[in-house]
């Protein structure tokens, strides 16, 4: 009985819970700053793909 009160009592899983709350966290902030910056960097490729597209090269020179 004694041991399954200091089971309870203990606090070593705790500060593990924390670590995993928080890494979950920083992954879900990551996944959400890639997601918002990646249709602006869309944006910016189709339209330097455009831009070089759009250039004329001679190759005689």
């Amino acid at each position: 009985m004694n041991m399954i009160k200091s089971f309870f009592a203990s606090e070593s899983g705790a500060v593990t819970v924390d670590w995993v709350v928080l890494t979950g966290a920083m992954v879900g902030v990551g996944i959400a700053a890639a997601a918002a910056v990646s249709t602006g960097i869309t944006g910016l490729t189709d339209d330097l793909a455009a831009n070089l597209g759009a250039q004329v090269t001679n190759p005689n020179d």
